[in-house]
């Protein structure tokens, strides 16, 4: 994934951890930073978020502006707008630049939101209740900060059409994180009987929808078909898609029996593994549930699902035609179905 990621950058012309950069050296985002290491020595998870954006071990952090780039140097431009083919650069228009960079602050705005915790679950051990207090408090502004940012720049884009779709997007995440909190807030969520239809629904809502659409947008600020506009979509939801399951997987592919990597029991291994098992069945074993799921189909019908997924997105591919920046699209997915 290391490799796929850093190759594909050289093709689109920046590392695209620069690409929010402007932002965060702001004076303000430089402000909010001062005041979040107040939280040094606390779990507050506002902690772990901005670590992330100096350093992400898994390369994740910049994955959606970087295939913004890519599909559209892959894309090139429109038989109906080459008059504005000057304004390209490494074969990639101003206004998708743009669009890359809003998708990277929307996520990140989400990812600072997400990193609000539950006061009244709180142990002493977490930090003093009036520093965890706070800390909520810059997770809610600091992303907000971001978010205003990413709706500033869109703005400026003059396309009412990318607008249209980048809001759609804001509201998918929006219901999407809120039915994830709503379900494990509830005492029985660990017997929430989820079939793998609502959980394709779910992810696509908080996941795929803001990498989907983007993609899309970045073919409209080009002035491409709707056909093409279309399959640049697909290929957004699809590979998004097989990189939710691929993530999902990890602690049951990985090699060693005594691995204790936390997972969700709403992860595609184990929406398929209490399908095949059923409702009581699965109701019994969830203290033993990792280890059923190892034992189970719902690896393999993951694994199955994430490289299904993988070749939809290949299959969008199609339409585009051959390059680096289609080669490294595709790189991407073979990156995230595959597994040992």
């Amino acid at each position: 994934w290391s490799q796929v990621v850093s190759e594909a950058e050289k093709i689109v012309g920046y590392p695209t951890s620069f690409m929010s950069l402007r932002c965060l050296l702001s004076d303000e985002l430089s402000n909010i930073a001062m005041q979040v290491r107040k939280l040094v020595g606390t779990k507050h998870p506002l902690l772990d978020t901005a670590r992330g954006f100096v350093y992400d071990s898994r390369n994740n952090l910049q994955m959606r502006g970087l295939v913004v780039l890519l599909i559209s140097k892959a894309a090139g431009p429109s038989t109906a707008d080459r008059s504005f083919q000057h304004n390209m650069v490494s074969g990639i228009y101003s206004s998708q630049r743009s669009l890359a960079e809003i998708t990277e602050l929307i996520h990140t705005a989400f990812l600072v939101h997400r990193g609000i915790v539950n006061i009244g679950e709180l142990k002493s051990c977490d930090g003093p209740l009036k520093d965890m207090q706070f800390g909520n408090k810059m997770a809610v502004l600091s992303g907000d900060f971001l978010l205003a940012n990413a709706c500033t720049s869109l703005a400026q884009l003059q396309n009412t059409k990318v607008v249209e779709l980048i809001s759609s997007a804001i509201g998918d995440l929006v219901q999407g994180i809120y039915y994830e909190n709503s379900k494990s807030s509830e005492e029985n969520c660990l017997t929430d009987d989820i079939g793998i239809s609502t959980w394709k629904k779910q992810v696509f809502l908080s996941h795929s929808a803001l990498l989907a659409k983007s993609c899309q947008a970045a073919m409209e600020l080009a002035k491409h078909s709707t056909e093409i506009q279309d399959m640049a979509f697909q290929y957004g939801k699809h590979m998004s898609m097989s990189h939710k399951l691929h993530s999902d997987l990890q602690p049951f592919v990985k090699g060693s029996s005594s691995d204790t990597m936390a997972f969700s029991l709403n992860s595609a291994p184990a929406v398929l593994h209490q399908e095949f098992l059923g409702r009581e069945a699965w109701i019994k074993q969830i203290r033993e549930l990792q280890e059923a799921i190892k034992a189970g189909k719902g690896v393999t019908s993951a694994i199955d699902l994430c490289r299904y997924h993988g070749k939809r997105a290949l299959a969008a591919l199609e339409r585009f035609p051959a390059s680096e920046a289609r080669a490294a699209l595709a790189n991407i997915v073979y990156a995230v179905t595959r597994f040992p």
